[in-house]
């Protein structure tokens, strides 16, 4: 059950929607879609699936050209953020509907409901209304219509996105037990990187219509091709640094440097981007060697038991993860500190030129 794209691409009214695009997608993987709001990860869903027809090049499902095949005649399934059930129908019968399209037979369909209902727990509310069950219930029953019907390729756009915080951790620790018992090929749409970080499988980076990276998802994360999909996988975004190597150091400015040893020891004298996590950077002074640099406070956000800290850096935004909550006065100038081992170097153009050393050890 291989997916294949060959240099498929989505051209509106003129308007580039998917660049030439090339990605297979192996029989029994979880494939994730990260990218912003437009990058274009419905959009390629939408090609997968049938739903759109594209420009260029085509579709190859176990071999075969599906490129104008109707989204009806594919072993295809789709859930899309806005989950949808039948109100006046049953859980039992919500799940059923697609199978009874299917001409199955009562025993069939019996069969397939109960053992579907049971793998996403569904089993104890088969008799209630969709409007009697929890948001999280009800994403399980549109995910139970979708897997009851056998189809070899479940495209999942941003599922738990309308779900409270509770809900979306109950399901994304279910997703993976699901996609592992159902055996087809999960394509799932998102704009975290955490909860790409928590699917795992592979990870396709999206950016304005291109695919940036595809690869399994740690390493996509640890080891980025390029600065843009260090931006993509990483939430707030990577921070970057002007830097230059000469000799054998590096300037960070602020004064600071670092010898360039391992894979640095070999990079051509010049300007380079040095780039760095947000979680990262620290407001307290570590252990061992790091660089410090200043930077003037211009925000601070709560999210319970951590504080991001928006940081200008002569002019460079910059975002710190900080552990605790802290009372940092506004417009004060902070001295943060980095260490080496987690900065990851970057050509002029963008491509990685050397991984961080704690991603290369990993």
């Amino acid at each position: 059950m291989t997916l294949t794209l060959e240099g498929i691409s989505k051209v509106v009214e003129g308007a580039v929607h998917i660049h030439p695009t090339d990605l297979t997608l192996a029989p029994g993987t979880m494939n994730v879609l990260l990218g912003p709001t437009l990058s274009g990860k419905t959009s390629l869903m939408r090609l997968m699936a049938g739903l759109d027809v594209p420009a260029s090049g085509r579709i190859l499902w176990q071999g075969q050209d599906v490129t104008g095949m109707r989204v009806q005649d594919r072993a295809v399934a789709m859930v899309y953020q806005q989950f949808i059930n039948y109100p006046s129908m049953s859980v039992y019968d919500n799940i059923a509907s697609p199978l009874r399209l299917q001409g199955k037979s009562k025993a069939e369909i019996d069969a397939g409901v109960r053992q579907t209902a049971e793998m996403l727990k569904l089993t104890p509310m088969l008799e209630r209304k969709p409007l009697e069950l929890s948001g999280g219930q009800q994403q399980r029953c549109a995910l139970a219509r979708a897997l009851v019907k056998g189809a070899g390729l479940v495209l999942l756009d941003e599922p738990l996105a309308n779900l409270d915080y509770k809900l979306r951790e109950e399901l994304r620790l279910e997703i993976p037990r699901i996609f592992e018992e159902s055996g087809a090929i999960f394509v799932y749409a998102t704009t975290e990187p955490e909860e790409a970080l928590l699917l795992g499988g592979n990870t396709a980076t999206l950016w304005q219509g291109r695919v940036t990276q595809f690869g399994p998802t740690p390493e996509v994360y640890r080891q980025p091709k390029d600065a843009t999909t260090a931006r993509i996988f990483s939430d707030p975004p990577m921070n970057f640094l002007s830097v230059t190597k000469l000799g054998d150091r590096i300037g960070f400015g602020d004064g600071q440097e670092v010898a360039a040893l391992g894979t640095l020891a070999g990079l051509a004298d010049g300007d380079y981007l040095a780039g760095f996590r947000p979680n990262h950077l620290e407001i307290d002074r570590p252990e061992g060697h790091a660089m410090e640099f200043e930077a003037r406070l211009n925000v601070t956000e709560i999210t319970g038991s951590e504080t991001f800290v928006h940081l200008d850096h002569h002019g460079q935004r910059w975002v710190g993860l900080i552990h605790g909550v802290r009372d940092l006065e506004l417009g004060a100038v902070l001295r943060v500190w980095l260490d080496p081992a987690h900065v990851y170097i970057f050509g002029t153009d963008g491509a990685l030129v050397a991984p961080a050393a704690y991603a290369q050890a990993a």
